[in-house]
């Protein structure tokens, strides 16, 4: 098996809490020969944890690039960061591996179009371990096969206190600063985004609201919107994230078929159909960051195709900001079709290379009737 030599630029709580637990976990794929940071305790505490090799850390991103050891690289920065690290790292030839979003904005991803195109013999992932996860790819799996019958209806909905706190993802000061377009929205959003076009196909029109009741974090806190998908299917998401401490609640989608219901809650999933309930359990590996690294690996080293590819990340982006653009306007806004068609199944559901058939763990269990839980 081909070991790929990995720098890493940007070693903060991404690579520590989702990253590096998967690199450890695919050691005869990935060898880490260099990183880099400008944030000295970070680049102190990845190497102590990783026990990388202090003298392969650079400060200048760019000597890491220079080096001819390095095969690929990992980009996991604030997002305003991103598009100029993604653009040298193309330039420089380098395989990519790079956390999403690709852009502060959506202009930002769209004038990178021309380079990644002029570099299209180089692998390049935009990190969406949504694609990934055990769970969404058995519903998917499931639905491709017909489970619920037609598809006509969905609805998402998350709300979840967001605050600082110490050592998480939302303690980080470009994250509450408001520094990039759609604040929180965007940073979690596009997962959500990502969850429904594997499951519903891509987003035709899209029609939001918005609204800030959240002092601890710039942006939008709280975000509506209603959806058309290709197949004329319709829907609504809600993403809530406010200060306040939210009592227990049903987060998680569902979504309306003709021959039955499918209810997404992480690893569990009810079908519903028939005057019976049907209760899968799916083991997850790892939230999908483990299978995405399988996936750039193979891409790499075997040319397997790339599920999690800039078009797919910039979809994402697009729908998080035609639906602001849409709360903006008061109006109802169309995809853009140049980019690409819209496609009723527009994630291609991955396997590892070489498999032909899905398959994932799941305990399954049946009752009689329409039962919760």
């Amino acid at each position: 098996m081909t070991t790929l030599n990995l720098g890493i630029i940007g070693t903060g709580l991404a690579v520590e809490k989702l990253h590096w637990p998967a690199l450890q976990r695919l050691g005869d794929r990935f060898k880490v020969v260099a990183y880099c940071d400008i944030d000295y305790d970070h680049a102190r505490s990845f190497a102590d944890y990783s026990l990388t090799d202090p003298s392969n850390f650079a400060r200048d991103y760019h000597a890491l690039l220079a080096r001819d050891d390095v095969d690929a690289v990992l980009i996991s920065l604030p997002i305003p960061a991103v598009a100029q690290v993604l653009a040298d790292a193309l330039e420089s030839g380098k395989h990519i591996l790079c956390e999403k979003p690709q852009g502060a904005t959506l202009a930002e991803a769209d004038a990178l179009w021309p380079i990644v195109r002029a570099h299209a013999d180089q692998v390049l992932m935009i990190a969406e371990n949504w694609f990934y996860r055990d769970d969404l790819r058995f519903a998917m799996h499931m639905l491709q096969q017909g489970e619920i019958g037609r598809i006509h209806t969905a609805n998402f909905r998350r709300l979840k206190q967001l605050i600082p706190r110490p050592g998480e993802f939302s303690s980080t000061p470009w994250r509450w600063q408001g520094a990039y377009e759609g604040g929180p929205i965007l940073d979690g959003g596009v997962h959500q985004i990502a969850m429904l076009r594997m499951l519903m196909g891509d987003i035709d029109t899209i029609s939001g609201q918005v609204q800030d009741v959240n002092p601890t974090h710039g942006g939008p806190s709280q975000f509506s919107v209603n959806l058309r998908f290709t197949d004329a299917a319709i829907g609504n998401m809600m993403l809530a994230s406010p200060s306040l401490v939210m009592p227990p609640d049903e987060n998680g989608l569902r979504i309306y078929g003709t021959e039955g219901v499918m209810s997404i809650n992480d690893e569990r999933i009810l079908v519903w159909k028939n005057d019976l309930t049907h209760r899968h359990v799916v083991e997850r590996e790892d939230p999908g960051y483990v299978h995405e690294f399988r996936n750039f690996h193979e891409a790499v080293a075997h040319g397997a195709p790339v599920v999690g590819n800039y078009l797919q990340s910039w979809r994402g982006m697009e729908f998080i900001h035609l639906a602001l653009e849409s709360a903006a306007q008061q109006s109802v806004l169309s995809a853009n079709r140049e980019i690409a068609p819209l496609s009723r199944w527009p994630i291609d559901l991955w396997l590892p290379h070489g498999e032909t058939s899905f398959h994932v763990t799941v305990e399954t269990t049946t009752y009689e009737g329409l039962v919760s839980g």
